[in-house]
């Protein structure tokens, strides 16, 4: 059954993209301004398109808050936003106003891993890879609920020059 279950929602593109460099600074690469631009797949329903236009700004004690406008297909445009600080080598913290608990972060090499828990039982882990030139990062974002994947998104996620 799960096996089943799973196959409802498209791996995407899952080419390893992980490299040692360039190294993925979450806090430098959201601070200004980003667009981001993707396909949402959620079980049962035709892939969506969805645009994200954020602002970062880190604050004197080096955190970023990053707020964020999101369009998915013809829905009116909803908003959240992030707070992410440092917590150690390679290792970030936060919140997300979409999780109902903590954002965890860890950085290796070009990839950033985030993990949050959503409302409804879900959990969402996101793999961000860092491009060559550093002003650009593919999101693969795969959310479960019981461990079954119900919706995924592939996005690119670009900086935009101030």
């Amino acid at each position: 059954m799960s096996l089943a279950l799973g196959a409802c929602v498209p791996s995407g593109h899952l080419v390893q993209q992980q490299a040692t460099s360039p190294t993925f600074d979450p806090i430098a690469f959201f601070a200004g301004a980003t667009e981001g631009n993707g396909k949402l797949k959620i079980t049962t329903k035709h892939r969506q398109p969805v645009m994200v236009a954020g602002r970062g700004i880190v604050t004197p004690d080096g955190e970023i808050v990053l707020d964020q406008d999101v369009r998915r297909g013809s829905a009116p445009p909803s908003h959240r936003t992030w707070h992410l600080r440092r917590v150690g080598e390679g290792r970030y913290a936060g919140t997300l106003s979409d999780a109902t608990g903590p954002v965890t972060g860890e950085v290796t090499g070009n990839l950033l891993h985030l993990a949050f828990a959503m409302k409804g039982g879900l959990r969402a882990q996101q793999w961000l890879y860092l491009q060559p030139g550093g002003q650009v990062s593919r999101n693969r974002m795969v959310v479960t609920k019981f461990g079954l994947p119900v919706a995924s998104l592939d996005e690119t996620i670009r900086r935009i020059p101030a």
